[in-house]
């Protein structure tokens, strides 16, 4: 059971192979993303504590199937509200991703709104998606950011990160290592383009641009198996924050992160 006064999170997976995220505030509690088939969603939910009758509603941050390739099935099965913004809703259609008789609740990304007792601040991110978005989460007291996809980072996104209690930061890749590896050149461009992925380097660099003054979890996530290794996006986060590596934690694509709590 939830606890007010408390924001608590938690990965069920993060990377290529599906994404999802939990947020909880009281007896609210959010599913950002759903890249996990509903079966495996449903483990990783009971491994955290946690049943699907539990969940408040299912954001969406953009169409692409690690994010939102099961979120349909599963709201279905569950009788969960979708949460998305119009571009995603449009491309899930046309790729025949949604289904009849689930609540979709479609979204401005750029305009905040409430679920329960969170008050989620969509924003958006140049990414290669049809309306893509990323999100803070609030109680009135706690703010953790989330910002798994994106492939430059902005003065828009810089703003909106300062000063949240927590943050989960995408670090896809070392650059080295990507540019070094087997994928074909189209996709090394794509992923390292400025509608793809942010880089360790990028991704400690914006990270040391924010105000960083109330942070008391930073966690390294989407995380490429083939393009990256724990340790260098640890480091590059922990030279941000001035801290030693093992303070960065980490969303991992088989364990995702267990709860972490802000007050």
């Amino acid at each position: 059971m939830g606890r007010t006064g408390v924001i608590r999170f938690a990965s069920l997976g993060s990377g290529s192979k599906g994404n999802c995220l939990v947020v909880e505030s009281g007896a609210t509690r959010l599913l950002l993303d759903c890249g996990l088939s509903a079966r495996e969603t449903e483990h990783r939910l009971a491994r955290l504590g946690l049943a699907p009758a539990d969940l408040s509603a299912v954001l969406l941050t953009h169409e692409h199937d690690d994010h939102a390739g099961h979120a349909f099935a599963f709201s279905a099965a569950h009788r969960l509200t979708v949460c998305l913004t119009y571009g995603t809703r449009a491309a899930l259609a046309e790729s025949r991703k949604t289904l009849p008789g689930v609540v979709v609740q479609l979204i401005d990304g750029r305009a905040a709104f409430s679920v329960g007792a969170l008050e989620v601040r969509p924003f958006t991110v140049p990414h290669d998606a049809r309306e893509p978005v990323q999100f803070v989460f609030t109680d009135g007291a706690n703010r953790l950011g989330v910002l798994t996809d994106i492939g430059t980072p902005t003065a828009h996104v810089q703003a909106v990160l300062s000063g949240c209690h927590a943050l989960v930061l995408e670090c896809n890749h070392e650059s080295a290592m990507l540019w070094a590896g087997a994928y074909p050149k189209w996709l090394k461009e794509r992923i390292a383009g400025p509608f793809g992925h942010l880089d360790n380097a990028s991704s400690g660099q914006l990270l040391g641009a924010l105000d960083r003054s109330r942070l008391q979890h930073v966690i390294a996530a989407h995380l490429s198996e083939q393009n990256n290794r724990p340790e260098l996006a640890r480091d590059a986060l922990a030279r941000a924050m001035g801290c030693e590596a093992d303070w960065i934690g980490l969303a991992t694509q088989a364990e995702g992160s267990g709860w972490r709590e802000l007050r």
